[in-house]
């Protein structure tokens, strides 16, 4: 089985490629690399964060969703996943079941 450019490299190197990747606004090639560093090591929150974020910009809003609550089941403290949570059920037309989301983000962050 032959690696692709996406799964080639150390979980440093590949981690370091899709920030690059994210960085230009290339959100799914991003995620893709991400999707498989969340797979090898789920308990990293930064790669599952960050894989939530390329998926809210990519507007595939179902599955950063779920990025989200893994992220805040690991770690309900977590502000950024918090807020983005709050915004993609915003985003979704989810208003009321946003609002105690982002109501939280607005309290752990001293708005």
């Amino acid at each position: 089985m032959s690696e692709t450019y996406y799964e080639f490299g150390t979980p440093a190197e590949r981690w370091d490629r899709a920030q690059m990747f994210f960085d230009s606004k290339e959100y799914l090639t991003a995620a893709r690399i991400l999707r498989g560093l969340v797979e090898e090591a789920p308990e990293q929150l930064a790669a599952r964060l960050l894989l939530a974020r390329a998926y809210y910009h990519s507007a595939r809003l179902g599955p950063a969703e779920t990025e989200l609550r893994t992220v805040l089941e690991q770690n309900p403290s977590e502000y950024y996943a918090r807020l983005m949570l709050g915004r993609t059920l915003e985003r979704q037309g989810r208003a009321a079941e946003a609002a105690p989301h982002l109501r939280m983000a607005a309290v752990m962050n001293g708005d």
